[in-house]
């Protein structure tokens, strides 16, 4: 199994493919304007106490204050509050928990008036990011995410990933970090963690106290909202969450983002510096990885299931609703029952993967095809529990209903990604009125004509709808030929499947776009 990370950069951002034998299992867009990624970590000011719900709201410079919940402040919170106080007003400077005095835990069922008041300033970390009307979700149990391991300040616990399940390995995993960890800090091991050696986990664990103390310098002359430790870009973040083995490679077109993800693979994975590549082929990155297609397929309300049948999927403010359809599957078994579980168990798969490419949080209640055996009811959520043991965010399954839903929980930390598949007619810009098709042509003829005869462009590429671009490429003496012979010069055709039918831009030899004049 191979697995591949694409990385486009774009004006607004980058977006962020992961390839599993070629099709696409996660996608994410990282928008620059995007300012509170989870692991953030801020300083808030305290803007409103609520002793009715317990939590306090916090402002951290977004346009509406973010929440911050009684049990979310964790049982050190006296401490960092005082350690805070003490970094501000430069009593010292930060460098060194294991020398300072710890003050006592919180009780579990205290009030937050007890502990937070009003204008106070206060450490938080972004825990989920605004969603909806909504503001960030805060915690003060503030963490550091590293490739194996993950660095908590004020605490001395050392905590194992439950899904190391070998008692041996337990113990030798407490042990070496046991002896490793810098006083006046917990650590949590990572599952990836397992099988390492001690010199990779010290490397890891140092980065992560290096980017602490880099935070608490910056604390010492902060001004409230500022950011204090920045969580990695989405890319290298991924790439710490999921990268083993088996990738074969990491596929950029930028400069900057390429130098990025290398610097971050020679600090947490020295002997995969190589699968780095940069892209300078003419196609378009996402168009020569076959992504932009498999995007327009994927997000669509319908989305078809390989080998037969369709999910029907709905979006609400309330929940997520996925209806499985037999489609055309519902003549190739011998009888209902066998075609409703057959369909199912194939639908499983998508929806799985559905989830994971959307980011979609929250409840989620998926509509099976109706079966009457429990047996094949049974079948069809043990393959659902099994699908999902890759799926990184927290979630849970119930069993279905004789109704035959199943009931979905699945962690959400950020907003739903949702892209449009539906196409609005450029000619006519959605009214139903629209040129006829053939004339498209002779439009882009007379925008050739007038960039290369009145403009004189020196070069010339058009990015244009494969449809487009196999009229103006098709057989030897083509329209582009005909341009040549006629301009004494080449202009380059690029297949674009992000375009609608009859969309196309005209780019310079720098690659910037042309803005034509309007009719």
């Amino acid at each position: 199994m191979s697995n591949e990370l694409v990385i486009n950069s774009t004006q607004e951002g980058c977006r962020i493919a992961l390839l599993r034998d070629k099709s696409l299992v996660e996608f994410h867009q990282e928008v620059d304007t995007n300012k509170f990624t989870v692991g953030d970590i801020y300083l808030g000011t305290v803007r409103k106490v609520v002793p009715g719900l317990n939590a306090a709201f916090i402002d951290v410079g977004y346009e509406k204050d973010a929440f911050l919940h009684y049990l979310d402040l964790g049982p050190q919170i006296r401490t960092l509050n005082k350690y805070v106080r003490g970094v501000l007003a430069k009593k010292h400077n930060g460098q060194h928990l294991g020398k300072m005095d710890a003050e006592p835990d919180i009780d579990k069922l205290g009030k937050i008036n007890q502990v937070l008041n009003r204008n106070q300033s206060v450490l938080v970390q972004i825990v989920k990011e605004p969603i909806s009307t909504k503001g960030p979700r805060l915690s003060c149990e503030l963490s550091i995410a590293g490739r194996y391991l993950i660095l908590v300040p004020f605490s001395s616990v050392v905590n194992i990933s439950k899904k190391i399940t070998d008692k041996n390995e337990r113990k030798r995993l407490s042990r070496l970090v046991s002896s490793i960890k810098p006083e006046g800090f917990g650590v949590i091991i990572r599952t990836v963690a397992s099988g390492k050696e001690v010199a990779e986990l010290d490397r890891d664990l140092r980065n992560s106290v290096e980017t602490w103390q880099e935070g608490m310098k910056k604390l010492q002359n902060a001004k409230p909202r500022e950011k204090i430790i920045g969580e990695v870009g989405r890319a290298s973040s991924l790439l710490r969450d999921v990268l083993n083995e088996s990738f074969d490679s990491i596929v950029t077109d930028d400069d900057d983002i390429f130098s990025e993800v290398k610097s971050y693979i020679q600090t947490i994975a020295p002997k995969k510096e190589k699968i780095v590549k940069h892209y300078h082929g003419k196609t378009k990155l996402f168009e020569n990885y076959g992504i932009e297609k498999q995007l327009k397929s994927l997000f669509g309300q319908s989305v078809t299931v390989p080998g037969g049948g369709y999910l029907i999927i709905e979006h609400t403010e309330a929940l997520h609703v996925i209806d499985v359809n037999s489609g055309n599957k519902s003549n190739s078994e011998k009888d209902q029952e066998t075609t409703a579980l057959s369909v199912n168990l194939q639908a499983v798969g998508e929806i799985a993967r559905q989830l994971r490419l959307r980011d979609m949080g929250g409840i989620i209640v998926v509509d099976f095809i109706d079966m009457r055996s429990s047996e094949n009811k049974k079948a069809v959520y043990q393959k659902m529990r099994e699908v999902m043991k890759t799926d990184r965010a927290k979630h849970t399954i119930l069993p279905l209903t004789k109704f035959g839903l199943m009931q979905i929980t699945r962690q959400r930390v950020r907003p739903e990604l949702n892209i449009v598949t539906k196409e609005i007619c450029p000619t006519c810009g959605g009214t139903g009125k629209v040129t006829p098709s053939i004339l498209i042509s002779d439009q882009v003829e007379r925008d050739v004509d007038y960039l290369l005869s009145k403009q004189n462009e020196k070069s010339l590429t058009i990015s244009l709808h494969p449809y487009l671009h196999a009229y103006f490429t098709n057989g030897l003496f083509s329209r582009q030929v005909d341009w040549f012979f006629k301009y004494k010069k080449w202009v380059r055709l690029e297949k674009d499947s992000s375009l609608g039918m009859m969309e196309y831009h005209f780019y310079n030899k720098v690659g910037e776009q042309i803005e034509l004049p309007k009719a």
